[in-house]
């Protein structure tokens, strides 16, 4: 009997990051993970086929959207087929023996370093440096031996690179959690789907897009994210991105085709399975 062929899964970062605890816990199974080290390395990892499919953060709790993410959706028109909410929980890593009174520098990500802002706030003459990834940081540290270094990655990271955790938990709110989407080349959508993700553009005219979202709202159609992102090389002028979630699959196609004329080229990223919010 044939052996099962891994999916090949696109993350941004390494083993151990939060992008493959999330590739992880949504498939479910063995999986080969794709390491790239930048969002646009993943999605020509997903466009180029090296991988079957992408695990990509779209905002986080404490943190906020991650606006460069929402340009990649619109240039790379992937489908979106899923979504999970992973709780997220901030640890302060170094080498075994070292104090938090030897760090000088405390490294991570961009977004890790943000959902932990009121804890490095409290400390006094450490730098604070980004990187590329929250377990690139913490296997730096091991790797070249650095006792003034401390990285901030989850516990997976501290297992793997044989790092002691200084503090558990830094994250600046406990109920912290970064929501990932699933992304595909090609999709036709699943048939338990109760949640979409769509994209469009209104008129620059007084209540164009107030019109749009009365339309939801007309339909039964819960709206639970607005994002607004600008339109490059057309000055004030945005291209909406929001998330809808029904109930009746009935009510959630008679308001696509009311909306579709009343706004500009409409969308649709993704018609998918809405995931349940479980803190940890």
């Amino acid at each position: 009997m044939a052996k099962k062929k891994k999916l090949r899964i696109a993350i941004q970062g390494i083993a151990t990051s939060f992008h493959e605890v999330a590739a992880l816990t949504y498939f479910n199974e063995p999986i080969e993970t794709i390491e790239c080290l930048t969002f646009h390395q993943l999605c020509e990892s997903l466009k180029s086929g090296k991988a079957d499919y992408a695990v990509m953060a779209i905002e986080n709790s404490i943190a906020g959207s991650i606006l460069p993410n929402y340009f990649l959706l619109q240039e790379y028109h992937f489908s979106i087929i899923g979504e999970l909410y992973l709780p997220i929980h901030m640890n302060l890593l170094a080498l075994p023996g070292v104090n938090l009174s030897d760090i000088k520098t405390i490294e991570s990500h961009p977004m890790a370093i943000r959902q932990c802002a009121e804890f490095l706030h409290g400390l006094k003459n450490v730098e604070i440096r980004e990187s590329d990834d929250t377990a690139l940081s913490a296997k730096r540290v091991s790797e070249l031996k650095l006792r003034d270094t401390a990285a901030i990655a989850n516990e997976h990271a501290a297992k793997k690179y044989g790092l002691q955790i200084l503090e558990k938990r830094i994250e600046t709110h406990k109920k912290n959690f970064t929501r990932f989407l699933i992304l595909t080349k090609r999709s036709n959508g699943k048939a338990d789907a109760n949640k979409a993700s769509i994209s469009f553009e209104v008129a620059n005219e007084v209540g164009s897009l107030a019109d749009a979202l009365m339309t939801l709202k007309d339909n039964s159609i819960n709206l639970t994210k607005i994002q607004s992102i600008p339109i490059i090389g057309r000055p004030s002028e945005y291209s909406i991105h929001i998330d809808v979630e029904w109930r009746k699959r009935k009510n959630y196609d008679d308001a696509m085709h009311q909306v579709l004329r009343q706004v500009k080229n409409l969308n649709v990223l993704g018609e998918y399975k809405k995931a349940k919010i479980e803190y940890k």
